[in-house]
């Protein structure tokens, strides 16, 4: 018996690989309205364009989505991942060298068509790690590089995008960087991407279980090149060490969707049949996904139009058309390098909030609280936003905007890990979580692509009226229309009551391992150069509550072992009936077992916490990934 481990280093590559897309999706927000202003669209319009821009990215994702999860299901993981990294990149690219607004339209809608990877990497995290006492590591792995990336790319974009400071009024000119002026954080962002691909491609593993035997041709010329590194500069292979054995054997099953019914002395294996839209969507489940649908739309929309309220001219008090304190439609006049800035000080609060604050609160007040509270800023923020134009003092003016970034940060630091972990809570099943998972991630892509359409219309609708607080305070209505059904939501038991409980889990795998002692079952070499030691033994499942496929794909493994010993004492003990005995008293203790590719990640301190990621159900091409 081997202790698990975290793996290391194929989680380091796949986090290599995802690095490139937050950088150059948030690089794009700093610039994007002069963009927009240079294609020839009149100031108060820019809002509309670019809402519309970033929506048809959101809505075309969430479309095709799905389909690409499919293909992965099909084909791998890894070609997918690698298509989607290609993809990007290049309408990335493309995307810098539009010189007109349905250009930039459409290669943003490519964009989105063609990168399905948010759900397919956590599948492939998933894959990588099913063991539930590392799965809270595992999963804040790409969550961490995402807003690390997010960091560094509103910074680029603000610092990189039109390096010549070319009027964006006036036509462009003949050279290099006057005619693609927004060229170079694309170019910057596309050499992060070739890191990401020829990464992927030399050293990520397949993690589909009918693909992962295949032969790899470039996984076979990354082991040659580290050969020769090895070689050449005379770097040893690090040394395995010997684990204690604490945990039982496991085999090499195939993850798939099924159930063993026993019927009679015999047992029949069916394919499980999806969830029903009844076991889906139960009362709760539905207030669930209604409130995180609504805070995807406003939230991304305050985000879409903030660089363009932040790069409007200012206007002044002493304007025949201001007629204070409602009719006013002044910006802050700063160009795309102030206003990377201030996404980047955004990004590093919201980063912070979320290792230092967030944790001890949430155990403090409990999670359906801290969902209320945090819905409880962002009708704040959104109604004060407008009025900070109207401080005289531009240093002044430019700090409070910084700090009320930071609290709209406060909130969706907690907004969103509550609602999801609420989300959870309210599944009926084990059996539809990955379902309801995936059916979440796509609504909330509708919500975030209607929210930056809707919004950025009425942000020019307002300005060209005189009233920039249309906008603000619509979406200060909405957040507040968000937070009525969360006083109906009741944090959900989870999973603790599931017949099939950890400690009982625990407790057959103890029983199990009494074989194993006993020299019946030998235990394989754990691959230790992919892999270090990370993590407790397995009596740690006992400490939640939370019943993880994990857990059920470890006794249906150990139930392998339990058929094996038993063949080869049949023929010693001369009958079968201590074979249907103990197959009985396994069929007891689950009379049916399913097995999922989902596993749902657990922390100590918390009883419930899901991964949102989306599983593949259903019969063979039927798949629902996050988008």
């Amino acid at each position: 018996m081997t202790e698990r481990r975290l793996p290391v280093k194929q989680l380091a590559i796949l986090s290599i690989c995802r690095f490139a897309e937050p950088i150059a999706l948030t690089s794009v927000g700093p610039y994007l309205p002069e963009m927009i202003q240079s294609f020839g669209v009149p100031e108060n319009d820019i809002a509309r364009w670019a809402g519309l821009t970033s929506a048809s990215f959101s809505i075309c994702q969430a479309f095709t989505g799905i389909p690409w999860g499919a293909a992965s299901d099909r084909f791998g993981r890894k070609p997918i991942i690698l298509i989607g990294l290609l993809n990007t990149m290049i309408t990335m690219l493309w995307f810098g060298f539009s010189t007109s607004l349905p250009m930039a339209m459409a290669v943003r809608a490519l964009q989105g068509l063609g990168n399905g990877n948010v759900g397919i990497l956590r599948t492939t995290v998933a894959e990588l790690c099913p063991w539930k006492e590392l799965q809270p590591r595992a999963f804040s792995i790409m969550p961490l590089v995402y807003t690390i990336g997010a960091m560094i790319g509103p910074t680029m974009g603000g610092l990189l995008a039109n390096p010549l400071h070319v009027d964006p009024r006036k036509p462009r000119g003949a050279s290099f960087f006057e005619k693609y002026p927004y060229a170079p954080p694309n170019m910057a962002a596309a050499g992060f991407f070739c890191i990401g691909i020829t990464v992927g491609w030399l050293f990520l593993k397949e993690t589909l279980e009918s693909k992962k035997h295949d032969r790899d041709y470039g996984v076979v010329i990354g082991n040659k090149l580290t050969t020769w590194v090895r070689k050449t500069f005379n770097i040893s292979r690090r040394q395995k060490k010997s684990q204690p054995e604490r945990e039982p054997l496991l085999s090499n099953h195939k993850a798939t969707d099924e159930e063993i019914v026993p019927v009679g002395g015999s047992e029949i294996i069916t394919k499980e049949k999806p969830p029903s839209l009844k076991e889906l969507l139960s009362f709760q489940t539905t207030l669930n996904l209604v409130v995180y649908t609504i805070l995807a739309l406003y939230t991304l929309a305050y985000d879409q139009i903030l660089p363009v309220f932040l790069h409007r001219p200012p206007q002044s008090l002493d304007d025949p058309r201001v007629s204070l304190p409602l009719k006013f439609a002044g910006g802050f006049g700063i160009d795309h390098t102030r206003i990377g800035l201030f996404f980047t000080l955004f990004s590093v609060s919201s980063t912070l909030c979320q290792f230092l604050v967030f944790p001890p609160l949430a155990r403090h007040l409990g999670v359906l609280r801290c969902l209320r509270i945090s819905f409880l800023i962002f009708p704040f923020v959104f109604f004060v936003t407008p009025f900070v134009t109207l401080i005289p003092n531009p240093t002044a003016k430019q700090v409070a905007m910084v700090v009320l970034m930071m609290i709209r940060g406060v909130g969706g630091t907690f907004a969103f890990p509550t609602s999801t972990i609420m989300l959870t809570n309210s599944a009926s099943s084990l059996r539809v979580l990955g379902t309801l998972n995936g059916l979440a991630t796509s609504v909330s892509a509708i919500g975030r692509a209607s929210g930056p359409a809707i919004v950025g219309s009425l942000f020019t609708f307002g300005a060209k009226r005189g009233y920039i607080i249309v906008p603000f305070w619509t979406l200060s209505v909405i957040s507040i229309i968000a937070y009525i059904p969360t006083l109906w939501l009741v944090e959900g038991k989870g999973f603790g009551d599931d017949p099939d409980s950890d400690v009982e889990s625990v407790a057959s795998a103890s029983a199990s391992s009494l074989d194993i002692e006993a020299g019946t079952t030998k235990p394989d070499e754990a691959d230790e150069e992919d892999e270090v030691e990370y993590g407790e033994p397995t009596n740690l499942l006992s400490l939640t509550s939370t019943r993880s496929s994990a857990v059920v794909a470890s006794e249906d493994e150990l139930d392998s072992g339990e058929e094996e010993w038993m063949r080869n004492h049949h023929g010693r003990r001369g009958t079968s009936s201590s074979m249907g005995q103990t197959r009985s008293h396994s069929q007891g203790r689950r009379a049916v077992r399913r097995r999922s590719s989902v596993p749902i990640g657990m922390g100590v301190g918390f009883r419930r916490l899901s991964t949102n990621l989306g599983t593949s159900v259903g019969g063979p091409g039927t798949s629902w990934g996050g988008t």
